[in-house]
């Protein structure tokens, strides 16, 4: 008997879920990195606030925009870019990836400026018919420096309308 509610309340939850990776929805994401993995051996201890906002332009896809920072020693990165991603079936498991612009500052004062891939995949677990919560990785490849290229676990909440 349990088995049988289980599957009836995934099966409402996909039902629900259909309608918010449709054409014309819109799609607000903030979300926070907690957790990451960088390959600069100079990085110890990070936390980064972002936001991502997009329109379906198609069933399952949507063009998303992005702003973030990540506070990390002895550096501190800001970012903005654009991007897409796509939803698997309606079933809320999406790829994304974009173009980024990222500007990295030192703690002695200097700074760079650099361009770069962002790539993301993860689900997105409906808590009511507009509202998810998203846990995803990442990584971000950055073309000029590799060694400021991150990997890491992020998670965010999405809000459908």
């Amino acid at each position: 008997m349990k088995k049988l509610v289980f599957i009836v309340c995934l099966l409402i939850v996909s039902i629900g879920a259909q309608a918010q990776f449709e054409k014309g929805t819109w799609i607000i994401n903030p979300y926070t990195t907690g957790l990451g993995f960088s390959v600069s051996k100079a990085e110890k201890v990070q936390f980064g606030l972002g936001v991502k906002a997009g329109n379906f332009l198609a069933d399952n896809i949507a063009l998303m925009v992005e702003a973030g920072a990540d506070w990390s020693k002895p550096q501190s990165n800001y970012l903005i870019g654009t991007g897409g991603r796509y939803y698997f079936d309606k079933i809320g498991i999406y790829l994304g990836a974009g173009l980024q612009l990222d500007r990295t500052r030192w703690k002695g004062g200097s700074h760079n400026t650099q361009f770069g891939l962002g790539v993301d995949a993860g689900y997105a677990f409906f808590i009511s018919r507009t509202v998810t919560i998203e846990p995803a990785i990442y990584y971000n490849w950055c073309f000029n420096h590799g060694d400021q290229s991150k990997f890491g676990i992020k998670l965010g909440f999405g809000i459908y309308l």
